[in-house]
């Protein structure tokens, strides 16, 4: 038993998932390397709950992973009693969405609101080992909307250079391969080695692609520009990447959608991350479920692939603190939202 404990106090957080666009400079000899994009989206959060106890346990979809992060913390921190923690809801793992990151962030988060510990995202993220080679991941969890990293220096993990508010009316289209499972642990390890060198060139054009054109076309919300930028970025990262997944995209499947939707005059799509998802992003919600329906028609409801429309998520992960003032009231809640 551990003294000074609140048994009462149970903290609530919801982490919510990301789209990562691809990297703008993939040579390991620079000063910085990578430097990545990405998007918050609402619809699909890891949710937990924590708890102090005698010991540490946790349960829940990806129960044993969030033990995982719980125990590395436990060996680092100097915490004054266990925790039990309880998975609501998990981002679905291996398939491009950040559900690794956002689960030890929502845990570490967890561990620090139970026991009062002064830690940020980006502490916890170094703890965990998460956000080695790219920032999108604790930059959604922090502060959510359209994200670019500066790219990778040392052991922490990258800065956030740019944030920008993702245009309200805008849409995105995910696909989703039930059959397929993108690279990760130590496959993405070997991946990432033996790829070729990545030139110069490439890499300065793709960050004038950022700086010059899709942030400027967020900012103005030209859905047009902001896709054709996206588009580009995809073609080069993932062609790069073809030899490690098999083509552009891992899936053929989703490939094919992707195909479908460009020659619909969609012009921002690709895959996240090591895919399979991929994504598509519209102007209006009007035109992403008029799309997800002739989707749902071409490639038939309950086949491999699977659609789904969401906004995007301008602000960070959420969570509460209950606890009881004395026996017998009521809990209250205090939100607080990174």
């Amino acid at each position: 038993m551990f003294p000074s404990i609140n048994r009462r106090r149970v903290v609530v957080v919801e982490a919510p998932c990301r789209l990562h666009f691809g990297f703008m400079d993939l040579s390991e000899t620079a000063e910085r390397c990578y430097g990545s994009l990405g998007l918050t989206l609402e619809g699909l959060a890891t949710r937990l709950r924590a708890e102090p106890a005698d010991d540490l346990s946790a349960s829940g979809p990806q129960g044993e992973r969030a033990l995982g992060s719980l125990r590395l913390l436990a060996q680092q921190l100097p915490l004054p009693g266990g925790v039990q923690l309880t998975v609501e809801t998990a981002i679905p793992e291996h398939v491009g969405l950040g559900s690794g990151t956002q689960l030890a962030l929502a845990v570490g988060t967890a561990v620090a609101r139970l026991y009062d510990l002064d830690l940020s995202p980006r502490e916890i993220a170094r703890l965990l080992d998460r956000g080695a080679r790219s920032g999108i991941g604790v930059g959604a969890f922090e502060q959510g909307g359209f994200i670019v990293d500066g790219g990778r220096r040392g052991e922490a993990p990258p800065p956030v250079v740019s944030r920008v508010p993702f245009p309200e009316a805008w849409r995105v289209i995910l696909i989703f391969d039930r059959g397929a499972r993108g690279l990760h642990g130590p496959e993405e390890v070997e991946a990432f080695r033996r790829l070729p060198p990545f030139s110069e060139e490439a890499a300065g054009r793709l960050c004038r692609l950022v700086l010059l054109k899709a942030l400027p076309a967020l900012i103005e919300a030209d859905v047009a520009s902001f896709g054709a930028a996206v588009s580009e970025l995809q073609r080069v990262v993932g062609d790069h990447f073809a030899p490690a997944q098999g083509g552009r995209f891992a899936s053929p499947r989703v490939a094919q959608a992707l195909a479908w939707l460009e020659a619909q005059g969609v012009a921002g799509v690709g895959q996240s991350s090591w895919g399979p998802t991929g994504f598509a992003v519209v102007g209006t919600e009007v035109e992403a479920l008029a799309l997800v329906r002739a989707l749902e028609v071409r490639w038939g409801d309950g086949g491999p692939l699977s659609f789904r429309v969401c906004r995007a998520r301008n602000q960070g992960a959420a969570w509460s603190v209950e606890e009881a003032q004395r026996p017998g009231l009521q809990t209250a809640l205090r939100m607080a939202r990174r």
